[in-house]
């Protein structure tokens, strides 16, 4: 038997509908009020999202979403993109001596992608993208809940996180290819002997 869910508990429930059926993250730092209500009534917001047949994800780092395994041409087109902005900056952050983990702390500004841009250059032609086009990017980072416009620059919101832990495990997939590379390289071979 299936509990009634009490929607006079859920005040936010057709502002958070929208928000997440529009394909944005809700983030802590963008939006406290809505935030805290999702926290306080999680499992009954997720047990009604799911009645009606979504999946809302909720990330202890600070952010959520309607998870779905469908890709549109025009998601995945987008959402390349942005995990091509992403990658560049925490790569120009990184080789700056920045700790990933305090993205959010970053100004991103035209300075910094013009920087990540000459770093980057030649992969970000292919994809037909100059400064100004990372700068656009930024723009659609805001509409899905990556990123907030501050005075003068851009904060990374924590629903970066999911381009994060994607980058770190193919770092670590990376490294473990190149790992059992050089153990086949440094084995000698039993036929040969």
């Amino acid at each position: 038997m299936t509990q009634a869910i009490d929607l006079a508990r859920l005040p936010n429930v057709a502002e958070l509908f929208k928000l997440f059926n529009s394909g944005k993250h809700l983030n802590r730092l963008s939006d406290a009020a809505l935030w805290a209500d999702l926290e306080q009534q999680s499992d009954a917001y997720t047990a009604l999202f799911r009645a009606l047949g979504y999946e809302l994800r909720i990330d202890g780092r600070g952010f959520a979403w309607f998870h779905t395994d469908e890709k549109s041409a025009t998601l995945s087109h987008q959402s390349r993109q942005l995990a091509l902005l992403f990658m560049v900056i925490f790569d120009s952050q990184a080789d700056a001596g920045k700790a990933l983990s305090r993205f959010s702390d970053w100004p991103i500004d035209r300075a910094l992608l013009t920087g990540a841009y000459e770093q980057h250059q030649e992969l970000l032609l292919a994809e037909g993208l100059d400064v100004d086009g990372l700068l656009t990017l930024l723009e659609k980072a805001e509409t899905f809940g990556f990123a907030r416009r501050e005075a003068g620059h851009w904060q990374l919101l924590p629903a970066v996180c999911r381009y994060l832990d994607h980058f770190e495990a193919l770092a670590e997939q990376h490294r473990d290819d190149a790992e059992d590379v050089l153990d086949s390289e440094a084995t000698p071979d039993e036929d040969s002997q």
